[in-house]
């Protein structure tokens, strides 16, 4: 049985964007990268809410073709084309889609039935607010967070309306040069 884990940039007080949804704070280079892709090679399945897999729609399918592209963008672009893609959107439709399924109902059974059959992890990348819809439905099994060195002050937050409290094992971490830390978490439980 797959689990949903959410894969997360973070900012040090827990803000994954600024007030408008800035995100230029946010350190890459080919350190995480590399470490990002062993992982994400590791599942065949991505969550999106609909704003960020329209972000992701607009560069990943050609991104590894363009002239110059860097080896990320030629391994990712060749992960995305070849991965299930489930998005959450009441007013995206399915017709013309290439492996992709749009979910605008019964959020939770819809899930745990594409969870049943994953046999692999389900990433759930960036989307704030999807992540909050399904934190809210306690449909998220585990966190893969970036922590960036810096202080937002204000943004959107990662964590949002929560009701109940969340335990957390710590799986792993991983320190970078450029001083962003990677933490993975399971919920106690799942």
């Amino acid at each position: 049985m797959g689990k949903i884990i959410s894969f997360m940039h973070m900012s040090l007080d827990g803000f994954v964007a600024g007030p408008n949804g800035e995100m230029d704070w946010i350190k890459v280079n080919d350190e995480i990268f590399d470490y990002v892709s062993k992982r994400i090679n590791e599942s065949d399945t991505a969550l999106y809410g609909r704003l960020t897999y329209r972000m992701m729609e607009d560069y990943w399918p050609t991104a590894g073709n363009k002239p110059g592209a860097s080896k990320h963008d030629i391994e990712h672009s060749k992960w995305y084309m070849n991965a299930h893609k489930i998005v959450l959107s009441k007013t995206l439709k399915e017709e013309g889609l290439s492996k992709t399924t749009i979910i605008n109902n019964n959020l939770p059974e819809r899930l745990e039935e594409l969870k049943q059959k994953a046999g692999k992890e389900i990433l759930l990348f960036g989307s704030p607010r999807a992540t909050h819809s399904l934190n809210q439905l306690g449909l998220i099994d585990g966190y893969w967070l970036f922590i960036n060195p810096i202080i937002l002050g204000n943004g959107i937050p990662l964590f949002k309306d929560i009701r109940d409290r969340t335990k957390l094992n710590l799986l792993n971490t991983h320190r970078f040069e450029c001083g962003v830390t990677a933490l993975s978490y399971e919920v106690e439980g799942r």
